[in-house]
């Protein structure tokens, strides 16, 4: 009797004590929870404006008569208004002024590219008194102007190098008209002029076309949405846009390592920047020369290689290859039908996606170019917070089932102490 009460009294405290521990462990749960996203809270003003100037578009730096920064948040970094913690010294100077008069200034700036993936290069800085009642602080506002910078220099040299440039096939294809009509009875005659007119005007549709990607990448449309793009596709579909014209001209290319990264880009962009380097890299290769083009990552940039073993190009000629319509062999490029636009297209396509593009070559030996892009790494996804939940549900069955064996039991013993129940 006393083991059957003592069993029953062992039953009711498990029926009483789990419930009631699972129950406070879950209002424990509830309450951190609840406690955390309170502390998480905007509750002031202070914390307002603190989020509303670190979360601006708009560069913000507060300084003193000192120069120390007093307050500056990441867009202002980003534009160079601030380094380190210490103000732009062209910023400075025009600071002293506005601390002196107490009238407002502005200033232009050209922002030094320190890393890859930085696309700011203009800033437009407005210096101003904080408050006109208390002389000690000044407030410097920064704009990012690259955009508006890129599509006023387009246009100055659209209107400039198109006059210039077309002038050429225009006047070739009106010389090779009137060469045609003046004997249409000589077949040789036709053939021969017919089939250059053709090339020429084949030359012109060319280069219009890229003069129109051109004017589009400068600043004439606004860049495309940038997504996430596997650079060893870029590199198969630049190598799919070559084939043809390589085994033509006996050129193998070859292919490295696949990396596996993703750059945030266009996708046509930028297989358009390194087909254009491919083709120019065939072009100016002696027939079975291999063209390669290899991968390489460098922390958070991948460097994309498109080597030849052509010609090469002199060390005067090497700054200005990303010119338009500059060409090193001027008569090679009209053989081949070089429209001097190639590696400008590449140069802002490159610049387009936060990267910068770099050149080696020794001539007699070949030539190196390398596409420097900052690499995309996706946010990783929390992992959803089931921990607790399924530690409760594995409880909660646990208690259940210990709680259906319990009252089986006391049935059992409930039935043989009254068998005439």
């Amino acid at each position: 009797m006393n083991s059957l009460l003592a069993f029953l009294a062992g039953v009711v405290a498990t029926l009483v004590i789990v419930p009631a521990v699972l129950w406070g462990r879950r209002r424990y749960v509830r309450m951190r929870s609840s406690a955390t996203l309170e502390d998480n809270q905007v509750t002031t003003i202070s914390q307002v404006l603190h989020l509303a100037i670190q979360g601006s578009l708009t560069g913000v730096t507060v300084l003193d008569k000192g120069g120390e920064v007093v307050l500056s948040n990441a867009r202002a970094h980003e534009m160079a208004i601030v380094h380190d913690r210490n103000i732009n010294p062209e910023v400075w100077q025009l600071a002293q002024r506005v601390f002196a008069d107490k009238e407002t200034r502005s200033l232009d700036l050209q922002v030094p590219k320190r890393r890859t993936g930085n696309r700011v290069s203009h800033v437009r800085a407005i210096v101003k008194p904080l408050t006109l009642v208390d002389d000690r602080f000044a407030i410097v506002y920064g704009a990012d102007e690259s955009e508006n910078v890129r599509m006023e220099s387009a246009r100055r040299d659209f209107v400039a190098n198109v006059s210039h440039e077309l002038k050429t096939p225009v006047g070739g294809m009106s010389l090779l008209a009137e060469a045609l009509l003046e004997d249409t009875g000589d077949q040789e005659h036709v053939e021969y002029f017919g089939s250059r007119l053709l090339k020429e005007s084949h030359r012109m549709g060319e280069m219009i076309s890229e003069l129109i990607a051109l004017s589009k990448l400068q600043g004439a449309e606004a860049l495309p949405e940038m997504d996430p793009i596997a650079v060893d596709d870029v590199i198969a579909e630049a190598f799919s846009r070559n084939q043809l014209t390589a085994e033509n001209e006996g050129i193998t290319l070859a292919m490295g390592a696949s990396s596996g990264v993703q750059v945030l880009g266009d996708r046509s962009l930028l297989v358009t920047a390194v087909s254009n380097l491919v083709s120019n890299a065939i072009n100016y290769s002696p027939q079975s020369a291999p063209v390669s083009v290899s991968q390489k990552v460098v922390n958070d940039v991948v460097h994309i290689r498109v080597t030849d073993r052509g010609i090469g190009i002199a060390p005067e000629n090497q700054k200005r290859v990303f010119e338009r319509f500059y060409r090193v062999d001027k008569a090679r490029s009209r053989s081949t039908g070089g429209t001097g636009l190639g590696l400008a297209i590449v140069k802002h396509v490159v610049a387009n996606h936060g990267g910068s593009i770099k050149l080696w070559s020794r001539p007699g030996t070949g030539s190196t170019f390398t596409i420097e892009l900052p690499i995309h790494r996706p946010e990783p996804q929390p992992e959803p917070e089931t921990a607790d939940a399924e530690n409760e549900t594995t409880s909660g069955q646990a208690l259940r089932k210990a709680v259906s064996r319990v009252t089986t039991r006391r049935k059992d013993l409930q039935h043989d102490n009254h068998p005439d129940r």
